[in-house]
């Protein structure tokens, strides 16, 4: 007499086990999700913004406002345009101190040669000529005659400076009509919310930058200069080209930010931008871009500017604090960061 031999009784797969496809579950995805390490900087400059937002809209009424946001980018576009280019330095392991005079020099030259009546295109074409011209003299100086970047720099800092005096000391209004279209132009959004047309310019190069640096050989070089530039050479890679370049698309960036402040304020003066090569330095550091080279993006380093600006927008929401919290804040942000990266890298084997 046979027995038949009850089925066993199917056990239901184990939480987060593959399908018999190989497949798993939306859920188990997201949940076992983990970032690489080389984007983790960038995540947690994105959480601080956000911390930052939730905190200020707790506290504020209006904070939390999309339109604080679109705020933020308006007052602070020629940063963001800085910042970028700030970022092409600092990954190869320089600096660039003269940013800050350079954007005064473009406005300056802007405000004068539009006062001389020239045409505001030819105006806009010689601010970026000049700026990238002084950009790529210090990028000569710093490779071919192995100058410190600090050193060079900072000879350009005062060249720019010196030339904004030599132009004029005084602050010169811009009143041609264009330049006043373009500075009054905005992008009016859905829900009435609206940004000027200035800040939109200065995501572009943001977008082009992240481009290049990702996915050409000149953005692959400028990363291997930061790691290990003799071994880049070893390599093969152009580094001398590179190093001139990264230079060349500072002073670009600094002349393009100078013409975005000049339509920020409408005028030129040879004061403007004190220090601002500080903000530039500031925002790509708490972006997670390492002073040492190597590693950085630059969409933290607009995350960057928008911590910074975020901070000044707390000291105006709350109307009881000095403007020098800013600086304070700032600085102890700055301060963090590096001493987190130095931590991480470290760590490092």
């Amino acid at each position: 007499m046979s027995t038949a031999t009850a089925p066993a009784a199917k056990q239901a797969p184990a939480p987060g086990t593959p399908r018999p496809d190989g497949s798993r579950s939306v859920w188990h995805r997201v949940k076992d999700f983990e970032p690489p390490t080389r984007f983790l900087p960038v995540f947690v400059t994105f959480a601080l913004l956000v911390g930052m937002f939730g905190v200020g809209g707790a506290r504020y009424d209006g904070f939390a406002d999309p339109q604080t946001v679109l705020s933020l980018l308006t007052d602070n576009g020629f940063l963001v345009v800085l910042a970028v280019g700030m970022t092409f330095v600092i990954l190869t392991g320089g600096i660039d101190l003269s940013v800050g005079s350079n954007v005064a020099l473009s406005t300056v030259i802007a405000a004068k040669t539009l006062q001389m009546g020239w045409s505001p295109l030819l105006v806009v074409v010689t601010v970026l000529v000049v700026g990238t011209v002084l950009g790529t003299l210090m990028g000569l100086l710093i490779h071919y005659l192995d100058i410190q970047p600090f050193i060079a720099t900072l000879a350009g800092m005062f060249l720019a400076r010196g030339l904004c005096y030599l132009i004029s000391a005084e602050s010169i209004p811009i009143t041609d009509d264009t330049f006043s279209t373009w500075a009054f132009s905005t992008l009016v959004l859905p829900g009435g919310y609206y940004v000027s047309w200035s800040a939109v310019v200065a995501l572009v190069p943001v977008a082009v930058a992240a481009f290049v640096l990702a996915s050409t050989r000149f953005g692959r070089t400028v990363y291997a200069i930061g790691g290990n530039e003799s071994s880049a050479m070893l390599m093969g890679l152009r580094v001398a080209s590179t190093k001139v370049a990264v230079y060349a698309i500072s002073g670009f960036c600094a002349a393009f930010g100078g013409i975005l402040f000049s339509l920020y304020t409408l005028s030129g003066y040879s004061l403007n931008a004190v220090g601002m090569e500080l903000d530039a330095i500031a925002a790509v550091v708490i972006g997670g871009t390492l002073l040492t080279g190597g590693r950085g993006y630059v969409v933290g380093s607009l995350l960057g500017v928008m911590v910074l600006g975020l901070i000044q927008t707390f000291i105006s929401f709350d109307g009881t604090l000095s403007s020098w919290w800013t600086r304070i804040s700032i600085g102890v942000l700055v301060l963090v960061f590096v001493v987190v990266q130095r931590l991480l890298t470290r760590r490092q084997p």
